[in-house]
């Protein structure tokens, strides 16, 4: 069939506007191309219903001319009207079937009956075929998986629900629900970084850092927060370079995120890079405005470098950025317990206290202050108002063995060293403790076990390297001298920055006769240490950016009336001491501790005596399970 016609002029009109558009469609098809053999024409009535099913014909020009048909076709074919024209239909959103909706039939069949006239079809088979092309009907949008995603609000509860999850060490179940976040929410990056986070805990670091990595694609790499958490993971698998790279695309995904710019220059302070690191702390200052973290940092530093009134300030700013951060006083606490500013030392005590009463680090640090300064009655208390409030925490059942052993007995610090080892078995400064305790008492063999038992958990930790030092000492004052150099040695190899471990071992040789030797030891560890150089001259630029209004920084460092300072007097650090000791219970600031414990805490201060029964049998029962790896000195050494 041969088709050609001269040129016809449509009106198309949108489905949702009254605009009017006049398109120019001139067909003109080979009949090479159209031949329907075994497809009969429908008659003229099939042909219409089949127009009022698809769509609403449309509205002609009056000076269309019909088409006009040439060559094969019967007389029917000949005779045909403008009601055979071309339907151009207009596509459906909700229809499922090609009949269409009841209410667009509607339509289609009043809109017919006011043009009957002027519309027309080619060919019934055409009408079919161009219904289902393409060009005339595109693919219609099913909003099914639309309506099937859960609402936004679904996903902060999903959030929290893992985090309970992961807190009770249901990983398993944490991960399934993560898993169902990051289908529904896949733009989302909270989802990855908690997802990350519980499978780092499980040491997956290398499906962690897949999490990371699926996270960075499917949010472009514009989400701070993934690249963050994938640094400190990279940090702690040990790959420095690497971490760098993370830390810096964290910094270029969002220039104030703190958490990026402080875990950035903790890595460089780590690797002996101060300066660096005070460049990146400064720049999170200047992006991120004032931030407790970066205060507290900045200030430990100038602590170590000795400038001390440069540090006041910083720890001042800290605590004003969040008066509620413990850490930030009990930092400050420490640095005037260094320069003997004990009165005031105690009230920063209080305030970490009363800024978060169940901190362990609060009671444990200040248990330990009191004690050192001859107070073990408040010091005794503190540790155990801290035991009371975290009953599942070994360091401070550890601290109080000490303490115990010290001003009491022995048994009493032996039951306090076993409870804490059944809290926490893979404690190791516990094993270690106990086992020095255990050598000064003249019990040797035990000793030696409990030592081994340090090691068995990990013998690459700094706590490790204590162990072999303290053991190399047993074994010197045993008279087992080739097996001290040993645990020297192997010391070494971990922490190679250790003086105490360098000057007791040539202590050894020089008291076995060794002057030589020993002198040797003393100048390798002068070659090989490390000297972290500090410069004060990016103080002008740091503390600018902290406080603009500042005239000068002479002006600041020359502050003579401070608050915090303690009065210079002629005395000596005895005398100071004996005068800060002679109240143990009060610190001058009006500081009721047994009122603050019951009233915040709901603790009596006479019932806090600690439960020391044990389940578990004497430590020669439990020698199988307690050395099931043995540890052995490394064949590697330091060169000595």
């Amino acid at each position: 069939m041969k088709l050609s016609s001269s040129q016809q002029h449509f009106a198309l009109f949108s489905p949702n506007s009254n605009l009017h558009f006049t398109t120019l469609i001139k067909p003109s098809f080979s009949h090479s191309h159209l031949q329907f053999p075994s497809l009969p024409a429908l008659d003229t009535s099939s042909a219409a219903s089949a127009s009022a099913a698809s769509s609403p014909a449309p509205v002609f020009r009056s000076d269309a001319d019909p088409v006009q048909f040439d060559g094969i076709g019967s007389s029917k074919t000949s005779k045909q009207t403008l009601e055979e024209l071309l339907v151009v239909r207009r596509p459906t959103m909700e229809s499922d079937d090609d009949t269409g909706d009841t209410a667009e039939d509607d339509d289609v069949e009043g809109d017919k009956s006011s043009l009957s006239t002027s519309s027309s079809v080619i060919d019934s088979e055409l009408s079919k075929f161009a219904r289902k092309m393409p060009i005339f009907e595109p693919l219609r949008v099913d909003g099914s998986n639309s309506a099937a995603k859960p609402l936004a609000v679904n996903l902060d509860l999903a959030l929290y629900r893992s985090k309970v999850l992961a807190r009770n060490f249901r990983y398993k179940e944490a991960e399934e629900l993560l898993q169902k976040c990051i289908s529904y929410w896949p733009e989302d990056g909270r989802s990855y970084v908690a997802l990350g986070k519980i499978l780092g805990k499980q040491s997956k670091a290398n499906e962690a850092r897949a999490i990371y990595e699926k996270g960075c694609q499917a949010t472009q790499g514009e989400n701070a927060y993934i690249w963050q958490c994938w640094a400190v993971l990279e940090n702690r698998m040990g790959n420095i370079r690497r971490a760098r790279q993370l830390f810096d695309a964290a910094t270029v995904a969002d220039k104030k995120h703190v958490a990026a710019w402080h875990g950035w220059a903790v890595l460089e302070l780590k690797a002996g890079n101060v300066k660096k690191a005070r460049y990146l702390l400064s720049k999170g200052l200047k992006n991120c405005g004032g931030n407790e973290y970066i205060y507290q940092t900045l200030a430990m530093l100038e602590s170590k470098a000795n400038r001390n009134d440069q540090a006041r300030y910083l720890f001042r700013q800290a605590t004003k950025c969040n008066p509620k951060s413990c850490a930030s006083w009990l930092a400050w606490a420490q640095l005037e317990v260094q320069q003997e500013n004990f009165r005031v030392a105690r009230q920063l005590f209080e305030k970490a206290v009363e800024a978060s009463p169940k901190n362990r680090f609060a009671w444990h640090v200040w248990g330990v202050f009191e004690a050192n300064v001859g107070n073990v009655e408040q010091g005794r208390k503190l540790l155990k108002i801290g035991h009371a409030l975290n009953p599942r925490d070994p360091v401070l059942l550890q601290s109080l063995g000490l303490l115990e052993y010290k001003h009491s007995a022995a048994n009493l610090a032996r039951a306090l060293f076993r409870k804490a080892s059944e809290l926490d078995p893979r404690h190791q400064p516990v094993w270690i403790a106990w086992g020095w305790m255990e050598w000064k008492e003249g019990n040797i063999k035990t000793a030696r076990e409990l030592y081994q038992r340090a090691l068995s958990i990990n013998s690459t930790t700094e706590s490790a390297a204590r162990c072999l030092q303290a053991w190399g000492v047993l074994e010197q004052r045993a008279g087992n001298l080739s097996a001290a150099r040993r645990l020297f040695r192997s010391s070494l190899n971990i922490n190679s920055q250790s003086y105490v471990t360098w000057m007791t071992w040539a202590s050894l040789e020089e008291d076995e006769g060794n002057s030589i030797r020993a002198e040797e030891i003393r100048n390798l560890y002068f070659q090989q240490r490390t000297e972290v150089i500090d410069d004060a001259s990016w103080v002008t630029g740091v503390l600018d950016i902290i406080d603009p209004a500042i005239d000068s920084i002479k002006k600041l460092l020359n502050i003579n009336q401070n608050s915090y300072n303690k009065p210079q007097d002629n005395s000596t650090s005895e005398e100071r001491l004996e005068t800060e000791s002679e109240n143990n219970t009060e610190s001058g600031s009006g500081f009721n501790l047994d009122g603050f414990i019951r009233e915040k805490l709901s603790l009596d201060a006479s019932k806090l005596d600690i439960d020391l029964d044990s389940k578990t049998t004497n430590l020669a029962g439990k020698n199988s399970m307690y050395l099931r790896k043995v540890w052995r000195p490394s064949s590697s050494s330091v060169s000595v």
